[in-house]
């Protein structure tokens, strides 16, 4: 048996494995898109309020109710928040430092399980494709087979075979809508804490030089962009 007879070999059990795949892909795209919801919606926070919060504290030079006000508030905003006022009084080198760790560390955490989406929503329909061009083939080996059944025989395969592309667009639209849902709020809780993170930095030496306090924490946290 030569190469070729061996691919076709394969190519003639169907589309139906294909079409097993793409039903397992979108149980666990489902299955991601539930979770991340859940967890999205657990980070919901008032975060005008504990902006202007420590502000006001970090203003009146409070920074242990600073901590506390951060500590008592649920989300990535806060955490990175309370690691960067955990070394305020190392200056704002330190507390910056402190936040960009922080940061990616919770950048991490917001972005799990999105890349499966994208995978997903990028490539069912080249696996639906990949069913339907398998259901084809085997359409046009029962023709040889069976010559006597006509064009009818062909038709009813490849209107089969058409199914998996269909599928491979159902599991793959909704993955790429829900991909580009949580990258959105990925964006929005990233904007958050660097807007937190330059209160805090443009407060750490009070009217001292709050705008070189500033650039120093920009400078470092647009290196966790970059990367």
């Amino acid at each position: 048996m030569n190469l070729t007879q061996k691919f076709l070999a394969f190519t003639l059990l169907g589309a139906e494995w294909v079409l097993w795949l793409l039903v397992i892909l979108s149980v666990i795209s489902v299955a991601i898109m539930i979770e991340r919801s859940l967890y999205f919606r657990s980070l919901r926070i008032d975060f005008e309020e504990l902006a202007e919060s420590l502000r006001r504290l970090l203003v009146q030079g409070d920074f242990e109710g600073a901590r506390n006000k951060a500590r008592s508030t649920r989300g990535p905003e806060a955490e990175v928040a309370l690691a960067g006022l955990a070394e305020i009084e190392r200056g704002p080198e330190a507390v910056a430092a402190a936040m960009m760790g922080a940061k990616s560390r919770t950048k991490l955490k917001l972005e799990s399980r999105l890349a499966f989406l994208g995978t997903v929503g990028s490539n069912a329909p080249f696996i639906g494709l990949f069913g339907t061009v398998l259901g084809i083939i085997r359409a046009f080996r029962d023709l040889a087979v069976n010559q006597s059944g006509g064009i009818g025989v062909v038709m009813a395969g490849i209107s089969e075979a058409l199914v998996a592309t269909a599928v491979g667009l159902l599991v793959a639209i909704p993955a790429v809508v829900a991909f580009n849902f949580f990258n959105r709020k990925v964006r929005s809780v990233a904007a958050h804490i660097d807007s937190l993170a330059h209160i805090i930095l443009a407060e750490v030496h009070g009217d001292e030089e709050p705008a070189a306090a500033v650039r120093t924490g920009q400078g470092a946290l647009q290196k966790v962009e970059a990367r």
